[in-house]
């Protein structure tokens, strides 16, 4: 007797090679008594408790806790309460000074302890992951644990370094984080390891569908003695996590999750100076060109999309295949997942385990569903999945068209929908065509390529030829819809920090009360002479000076009430044209910074020629002394030099991480900024703000001083005979409040810097939450002329964002 081997040649049955051929995998369970016993003995009442000031304390109310695989109650747990958040959130105010207080060495062994923690208990918690999320032991084991041990080690480097490396700083102080069930313990490491180095205390609310690591975790920090109220544990649902954010007595708040939750946090957040971080959804592009090796691609395809059940934020699930080698790929990937092992999640053969919970389970098969009933046309595997429990099968759609609800919308499942394209172009106006920015993959050996792409794509993580590959040391975060901020690295540090300031607030210019009656009537002209050449400053849009669409102009007059001047009265139609004009200018980002540092230092060399005139403005206005005006447009000029001085020397870095390639740390221009201006200093406050934005590649759309624009609108006239491009600098007068509404709410603005009223960064904070655009909003105001507030890295590192792109190399 022999079998075939499916080329041609007969093989005899009893040879190795058919014995190999016919293997079945058996089951390999991992055991998991230990686990579910101390589950059983941690909680003696019946229910796990919160972790407060070092305490277990018992909640009147629990839940139950589901295992996936099963359906099964696994275990019950506390329901927070305001009451429970409220004496989470005192805890870790009463351990901060004590927690700061320790010097950077100290914060370091404390983190060592808990990465050693972690690694001595890695296969627990391995297992109670698995039992709690649904997720195949082969990840927790080999991928999630690991990670959290390497975040902690990683982190205790950065808080011993803290003093060299981040001079000038200070730890926001009590964080509240909110994290979600895909990765428990995994995005619990991510966000409490560097908020505990930089010196923060912690408040943590666990997703109420995988809180068990968690607790395992608060265990752990108890066993080896961390500080109480250090860190704190509050389980429970939405409500909870609400409590944490609306909380007055929290400094800043990280969450991971969705991005309708993520909007529902800025608008609660609006006003309040927390600080924020987003780390949201995502439809990562899984890009394929048709050089690329295809066994390669249809693995990197299965780690993409299949990790985890697809309940990834970046997940690669859409694939976007050069339209030559579709069909090829097609059928390579469709005999891969009919091989795809899914079952009980402590199996080590099984490839995907269940998904977390039923109502998800729904989501997923109504979405696929939805998908067939708009023409695309679903595969799946000829097997079945198991019965008991929430398991759903890997699922291919191809014939999806590009405005198809499962192209757009985050199935957060094992579900990976294609599309075609023929030329890069194409194939980057795809990846782009979603509201969100989390991850993209490139697969490509023509390397010029990849490279030539990785950088056009809207998305803070780029692999080529790999794909979820993560570490520590390099930053994880996303554009657009996908939130802001970033995890790991230095980056990822620098959210959990503040910058010191060296003064504090710059009132308004005040002058004595003089003869205003005696003031205005020298000004007058002659009896019979002629009256002055109407000179009416317009607004500034897309390099062209141009009228308001209101007609109106608003009267500019000094403190003592003397007008001085009019401007243009800006609208919402003016704020369009302006930012259609800033995207118009995109060009600007592709220049070198060393172009952009000539025009900066050309900028400074013609506001140089004309400083008596423009001293003689501001004086005019704010009824300073002239020294005080010549002061204000020489440190004008200053920040100009110092901002091309930065253009060019503004780099990323080259992240060491634990694989045979490299991370590019890349710092990108955000794109159109919004720029509302502060009042005092109406010269220096613009050029502070702008300048850093345009060296750095992005285009602005700027509302200057209310109460001064005259100091604005004499700077376009510089701006225009300095080559500025025509819609990098926009310039719009008249109400700030009103103008920077009409920017927060406007899709095509990407971030938004306000300088004015709390009730004005309330209002921008609120709108922002709309696409999720980064705002930054000050209104306790600074000290412009020092340069220690005025300029320097705090406004160059809010002027980019960072995208890492990973380049594996070697055979």
């Amino acid at each position: 007797m022999t079998t075939s081997t499916g080329a041609g040649a007969a093989t005899p049955a009893g040879s190795v090679r058919a014995l190999y051929d016919s293997m079945s995998y058996g089951p390999a369970p991992e055991g998991d008594a230990p686990v579910r016993e101390w589950i059983r003995t941690s909680a003696p009442s019946g229910a796990f408790g919160h972790y407060i000031g070092g305490q277990w304390v018992q909640a009147t109310e629990q839940f139950d806790v589901h295992e996936p695989a099963t359906g099964k109650p696994l275990a019950r747990v506390a329901q927070g309460s305001i009451a429970d958040v409220n004496a989470a959130v005192a805890a870790a105010r009463a351990a901060l000074p004590a927690w700061q207080a320790l010097d950077d060495h100290g914060r370091a062994r404390w983190l060592y302890a808990i990465a050693r923690g972690i690694q001595k208990h890695a296969r627990h918690f391995a297992v109670l992951e698995s039992l709690d999320n649904g997720k195949p032991i082969r990840e927790t084991r080999d991928i999630d644990i690991p990670l959290v041990a390497r975040h902690f080690y990683h982190h205790a480097g950065w808080a011993q370094l803290l003093s060299s490396e981040f001079p000038g700083t200070h730890a926001y102080g009590v964080v509240g984080q909110v994290i979600p069930w895909n990765f428990p313990l995994l995005m619990l490491a991510w966000k409490v390891a560097p908020a505990l180095a930089a010196g923060n205390t912690v408040v943590l609310k666990p997703a109420e569908f995988t809180p068990l690591t968690a607790l395992r975790f608060a265990e752990l920090v108890h066993e080896i003695g961390l500080p109480p109220g250090v860190f704190n544990l509050v389980t429970g649902d939405g409500s909870t996590g609400a409590a944490l954010v609306d909380h007055e007595g929290v400094d800043k708040i990280a969450f991971t999750g969705s991005t309708d939750v993520g909007r529902v946090i800025r608008k609660a957040t609006a006003g309040s100076g927390k600080g924020l971080s987003l780390e949201l959804g995502g439809k990562s592009p899984f890009i394929v060109f048709e050089d690329a090796d295809l066994d390669s691609v249809v693995e990197g395809v299965v780690d993409a999309i299949w990790f985890n059940q697809g309940q990834v934020c970046c997940a690669g699930s859409r694939l976007l295949v050069q339209e030559g080698i579709a069909d090829r790929l097609y059928d390579k990937l469709r005999d891969r997942m009919e091989r795809l092992r899914v079952g009980a999640p402590l199996d080590k053969s099984i490839d995907m385990g269940a998904i977390v919970a039923p109502v998800q389970l729904d989501r997923i098969r109504s979405l696929c569903a939805q998908g067939v009933e708009e023409g695309a046309t679903c595969w799946q595997p000829s097997w079945g999945v198991p019965a008991e429990g929430a398991f759903h099968p890997p699922t291919l759609f191809t014939n999806v068209a590009p405005s198809a609800t499962i192209a757009q919308v985050e199935i957060f499942g094992p579900v990976l929908v294609s599309m075609t394209f023929r030329t890069p172009e194409e194939a980057v106006a795809l990846a782009n065509n979603t509201p969100f920015g989390l991850a993209a993959s490139v697969w490509s050996e023509n390397i010029n390529l990849a490279l030539d792409v990785a950088p056009k794509i809207k998305a803070g993580v780029v692999w080529i030829n790999s794909t979820n590959l993560f570490d520590a040391a390099a930053g994880f975060g996303g554009y657009r819809e996908s939130g802001f901020g970033r995890e790991g690295g230095r980056e990822g540090l620098w959210e959990y920090l503040k910058l010191e300031r060296a003064h504090h607030g710059a009132p308004l210019p005040v002058i004595e009360g003089g003869d205003t009656d005696a003031e205005a009537e020298s000004d007058m002209t002659a009896s019979g002479a002629l009256p002055t050449i109407d000179r009416t400053p317009k607004l500034f849009i897309g390099g062209k000076q141009a009228r308001p669409d209101s007609g109106y102009t608003r009267t500019v007059r000094s403190l003592n009430g003397h007008a001085v001047g009019e401007v243009g009265d800006g609208n919402r139609k003016d704020i369009r044209n302006a930012v259609e004009a800033a995207h118009a200018a995109s060009g600007w980002a592709k220049l070198t910074g060393h172009q952009r540092a000539q025009i900066l230092y050309y900028i400074a060399e013609n506001l140089s020629a004309r400083s008596e005139e423009f001293a003689a403005r501001i004086v005019a206005m704010t009824g300073d002394d002239r020294a005080a005006g010549d002061a204000e447009v020489a440190a004008s000029i200053s920040r100009l030099f110092t901002y091309a001085a930065w253009a060019d020397k503004h780099d990323g870095a080259v992240h060491d991480v634990p694989l045979r390639g490299v991370a590019l740390a890349m710092h990108e221009p955000i794109g159109v900024v919004g720029v509302a201006c502060p009042d005092p200093y109406p010269l220096l406050g613009l050029v502070s703000l702008v300048a850093p934005l345009i060296a750095t590649g992005n285009r602005v759309v700027a509302v200057p001083s209310a109460r001064f624009p005259l100091a604005a609108t004499d700077f376009y006239s510089v701006l225009e005979t300095s080559d500025v491009p025509g819609g990098v600098v926009n310039l719009v007068t008249g109400d700030r409040d009103t103008l920077s509404r009409t920017l927060a709410d406007h899709d095509d603005v990407d971030a938004l810097w306000y300088f004015g009223s709390r009730a004005g960064a309330t209002t921008v904070e609120r709108a922002s939450a709309a696409n999720i655009k980064r705002t930054w909003t000050e209104w306790v105001g600074r000290e412009w002329l020092d340069p220690r507030s005025g300029e320097g890295r705090e406004f160059l590192r809010r002027a980019v964002q960072v995208k890492n792109i990973w380049i594996p190399y070697g055979e």
